[in-house]
């Protein structure tokens, strides 16, 4: 055999061996064409490198620093807490008063309502009275009833009534206004002739008032106050007739219609429940 065809047969050898070894160890080709990964297989698991990789991480959340304003608001809140009577929500109110009330029968307009030679049409008395209603927040809406007594007849008053609240802790101011019903009877009967008793002579109309009043809070359900109020007094009556006789000259003035518009000033003490 010629060295030529060793030599040529064992290049052959070699080069089948070489192509072998390439096929079982080289790289595998990526898919779809692209190009081997420089940087190897992915970690074990099958997970792309986390957020952190490469020493770069998210940075961490801003926390929100209170504001100037905000401190001020938190501020004026706690002052307010320790400020507050404690008291919850009101829904109903009782409360009944004692004063005195001062009397003008005729202050603004007189048509002969009374005898003014027989009967005082002023004078100064003791006053009683009641009221009951509910309450939302600041206003307040319910009845009010009153009984004035004076040395020649009686005056009640029945009406609804409407008031506004300033809750400022334990102490609490107030102003009213009412509308309603006024009475004037129960006459003294040594004032009207023997012919007319105390029933037969009474008048009645309207009543307008106006208050400004406090309540100090000794607890949540109970309170001392006082209020002052004024009155505008519309009272009318129907002339009447003796059941005996005829009325005699100083008391024909009752045969006759009357009217007068008068005012009232009042000064009370109130005791107030609260629910």
């Amino acid at each position: 055999m010629k060295l030529g065809d060793i030599l040529g047969g064992a290049l052959a050898l070699l080069c089948v061996s070489a192509g072998n070894a390439w096929a079982q160890y080289g790289a595998s080709p990526s898919p779809y064409g692209q190009p081997p990964s420089p940087y190897g297989p992915p970690a074990s698991g099958g997970q792309g490198p986390g957020l952190s990789a490469g020493g770069l991480a998210p940075p961490a959340p801003l926390e929100e620093q209170p504001t100037a304003g905000d401190q001020q608001t938190s501020a004026r809140l706690a002052e307010a807490d320790r400020e507050d009577s404690g008291r919850g929500l009101e829904f109903l109110y009782l409360n009944g008063e004692a004063g005195v009330t001062y009397l003008g029968l005729q202050t603004f307009e007189s048509h002969q309502l009374v005898d003014a030679r027989l009967v005082a049409t002023s004078g100064v008395g003791p006053t009683y009275g009641a009221g009951v209603g509910v309450r939302l927040v600041f206003l307040t809406l319910g009845g009010r009833f009153r009984l004035m007594d004076f040395a020649d007849y009686q005056l009640w008053t029945l009406g609804a009534e409407l008031g506004l609240r300033i809750p400022l802790g334990a102490v609490e101011p107030y102003f009213t206004v009412g509308a309603g019903y006024a009475k004037l009877g129960a006459f003294d009967g040594a004032k009207l002739s023997e012919g007319l008793s105390a029933g037969d002579v009474s008048a009645g109309g309207y009543d307008l008032r106006a208050g400004l009043g406090v309540d100090v809070y000794l607890s949540n359900t109970f309170s001392l106050g006082a209020v002052v109020s004024g009155e505008l007094l519309g009272l009318s009556r129907e002339g009447v007739q003796p059941k005996q006789g005829s009325l005699p000259q100083e008391q024909a003035i009752y045969a006759r219609d009357g009217s007068s518009v008068g005012g009232a000033l009042s000064a009370m003490g109130v005791v107030g429940l609260h629910f």
